[in-house]
Parts: structure tokens; sequence; C-alpha cells
């Protein structure tokens, strides 16, 4: 411990050196901005202050101290098709000369939902700037279509910002997750919260038929990678189905998966479906997705208010820039074909870091799932998030990614993540292996 407190404390004075531009910067944004940063979020990068970016294109970010850096951080998934493709850089640039935002619908809506509804097989969508957006109005229909009011989610889960679903389990019992900003409501009062992957909990959970939906990625993503069990889905839809208990599946970070997500990837049967960040290559979009059924019921409810003070919608919610920015990443970035490449390349990262794992004998492993990877500080694949939460090491967590950020390679900074764009190459991922070998031995010298 004592060495690894003395090897991040030279990260970082390295990192300030290497970095004058950036802190000047930063120095000047805490004058003007609230905590030096244009959104808090920004602030959690290991060394002390952020990187300013200068120029982001394809797989690979350039500071503001002409650093340039290998981005498998990809904006933590919102730029996952890589930065500003091309095609995408087009439409987009095409459509802000013909407007932005008019609070109309365009045709090329209609072709958004067409493809939406091909790829991920819900009958009938609509648009928010948000997942966070998508994943409370979803919620919000849930309570509305069946008269319950609370919802199910698992423990450490991540959607977004929804007051719900900030809350987390500890010794048996439900809690606001640590840290969470003033919320309106103990989250106890409107959640339950259980472990993923523990269908016994499920089935005793939702025995009461009082529990509006449970809201779910398909995968865990943000605590760790935390695969399904093998039946574990088939159970989800089976007690949810018998109970009355609707199936929202939040795809934003499993989009990773394929083309249509880990739910078109794996036959799933969602009632609701949401999807958001990467959809529109970083361009703020979202959208959810309804069954013909649930749609039939939203349509019926003649008191409920969709389209004012409902609390559904948004002015901004289904631009035309937006719009644009999905059909153009659907139709030419996140294809068959961009799997057909990135697959093999994550699988490339895997290989490399579990080579290292097991060459050195660390207790720790790798996952992958479709186009994302993460190694973790245990040497078994989680199961729920708790297992997945004890893992975590805040120090050893901050020496990997700076380790890996003074050396032109830019990972995830909530978690040891990396995303394989379709911009990314072999070499990349193999300057990464080599980076990542380098800080084991640093760390076992």
């Amino acid at each position: 411990m004592r060495k690894l407190k003395q090897l991040l404390i030279a990260e970082e004075e390295l990192f300030r050196k290497q970095h004058p531009r950036s802190l000047q910067l930063f120095i000047k944004a805490s004058e003007c901005l609230l905590g030096g940063v244009p959104m808090s979020w920004m602030k959690k990068w290991a060394g002390g202050f952020p990187l300013f970016f200068r120029s982001a294109n394809g797989a690979h970010l350039e500071d503001e101290d002409g650093i340039n850096y290998i981005d498998f951080c990809l904006g933590d998934t919102g730029a996952m098709p890589g930065h500003s493709p091309e095609k995408v850089r087009e439409a987009v640039a095409a459509q802000v000369a013909r407007g932005i935002t008019t609070m109309l619908p365009s045709e090329e809506s209609i072709r958004v939902g067409e493809e939406l509804k091909k790829r991920f097989g819900l009958d009938f969508w609509q648009f928010t700037v948000t997942a966070t957006d998508a994943n409370r109005f979803a919620i919000r229909i849930a309570r509305q279509i069946t008269g319950r009011k609370r919802i199910l989610v698992f423990n450490y889960c991540y959607h977004g910002s929804v007051d719900e679903a900030l809350i987390t389990l500890k010794d048996g019992v439900s809690h606001a997750r640590q840290g969470n900003v003033g919320p309106p409501v103990d989250p106890s009062v409107t959640t339950i919260v259980i472990e993923f992957n523990d269908v016994e909990a499920l089935q005793h959970a939702l025995a009461g038929h009082d529990i509006a939906c449970v809201l779910a990625e398909p995968a865990m993503t943000n605590i760790g990678i935390i695969h399904p069990d093998p039946d574990f889905h088939r159970a989800l839809r089976l007690i949810t189905q018998e109970t009355g208990t609707l199936l929202i599946l939040d795809e934003t970070h499993t989009l990773c998966t394929g083309p249509g997500g880990y739910t078109a990837a794996h036959g799933l049967r969602p009632d609701i479906l949401t999807v958001g960040k990467a959809i529109g290559s970083g361009v703020p979009a979202a959208t959810y997705g309804v069954t013909a059924e649930i749609a039939q019921r939203i349509l019926s409810e003649k008191d409920a208010d969709y389209e004012d003070t409902g609390g559904i919608g948004g002015t901004l919610a289904g631009n035309a820039l937006s719009i644009t920015a999905i059909r153009a990443t659907l139709e030419n970035v996140w294809t068959d074909a961009a799997f057909v490449r990135t697959i093999p390349l994550t699988k490339r990262f895997v290989a490399g870091v579990s080579s290292i794992i097991q060459e050195f004998r660390l207790p720790w492993h790798v996952s992958e799932l479709g186009c994302r990877a993460e190694y973790r500080f245990r040497p078994d694949p989680p199961r729920n998030g708790t297992q997945a939460a004890a893992a975590s090491d805040t120090d050893l967590d901050q020496y990997m990614h700076l380790f890996a950020l003074n050396r032109g390679i830019l990972m995830t900074p909530f978690h040891n993540m990396a995303l394989i764009s379709p911009e990314t190459c072999e070499a990349d991922i193999d300057h990464h292996t080599g980076v990542f070998r380098d800080a084991v031995r640093s760390l076992l010298d």
C-alpha cells in the first residue's frame, strides 16, 4: 500500500509536468465554472485536474498541450461509434443549415422510427434528449398504466440520474446511494433493490403484484461487466409477465453488443426499451420504444396528459438535429460491419490483458461484452453488484488510469473500462497491452 501511494504521487507529478496548459486552463476555469468544469463528472479524472481537449477524431484525441491519446473512453460511451464519424458529421452539418429544432416532426423521424423498430423489435418509438429522460418517462408510463407506484432495480445499477435508481443494498437493507445529492424522497420509498441474477429474490419482490416495472440493463456495466446467468433473462421475463410487472431494458451501455443491442443479439422481449448516448454518435439524443400492447394501454389512458404538463416529453426532445444524428449513425456507423471489426479487436484487447494477468499471477480478471472490455481486481467475474463493488480499489484504480494517461492512453475514469470503436486499430490495442504490462511490472518490482 505504501509503495502504491508513492507510485501514485510520482505519476501525479509527471502528469502535472506534462500538462501545463491543461492546468492553466483548469485554474482559469475555476474562476467561472463550478468546480472548474462545465459538468461535475469531468472532475473524476486521475491527476488532480482534467485534461482540456483540443480535438477528437475517430479513436484518437488531442489535448491542449498537443499530446495525442488513443481513446478507449470515447466519452464514456457517448462517442462509442468513434469521434465525429464522417457520414454523421456531414449529415449533421447539412441539418444545421436546414434547421435545428422546430417542435415539429420531420419525414426523417419516420425513417428513424422504422429502423429502430426493425433493429430492436419494439413497435412504437418516442425521442428524448438523454437516456435519463427516456428512463424517467418509461417509469412514469409504467406507473400510469399499471396503477402501481414502486419499481425494482438491481444493486449498483446505472440508469443515469434517475432518482429511483440511486439506491443500493447494505447488509440486506436498501439505502440511498452514498453521496446522493438532495434526493426528493428516500429512494427506498419508491424502489425495491435486489441483487442481479437472484431469481429467488425477484420472485419474492414481485409476488405482491405491486411493482410497476423492473428497470434493468440486460447485462450490468457500470460496476464492472456482470453477465446474466444462462437462464436469468428467461426467468426475469416469465416472472414479470406472471405478476403484471412491466420490463424496461436500458440498452444505453449494452448497445456495445451489436447493432440491435443485447436485446436483438439474445432475442429478449422487453415491454419498453431505452437507449441513448452512442445512438447519435455523441449528439445529445435518446429514445424509448414500446410494444404494440403497451402503446394501446398508453393511448387508452384518456386522463393522462402526454402532450403538455404530464411529465413526459420536452421542448428539445425529438429535435431535427438529434433525429438526423441518429439516422446517420444507424445507417452508416452502427452496422453489422462495424461489429465484424470491433468485436475481434475487443477479443484482442482481452487476450492481451488476460495474458499479463496470467503471466504475473494476479488475482484479477478481464471481461468483455461486445466491443466493451474491463478488468477488475478480483479473480473471478462477479455475479452481482455487491461482489463487483467489493473488488473496487480507489488508489489502484487511480494509479492504473494515470499510468496509462501519462503514456498516451485514455481509459474511462469511472472504472477500468475500454470501448473499441470502428476506428480503433490493432496497433492501438497492442500499445495498451504494452502499457498495461509496464504498469503491472511497476507495481511488482
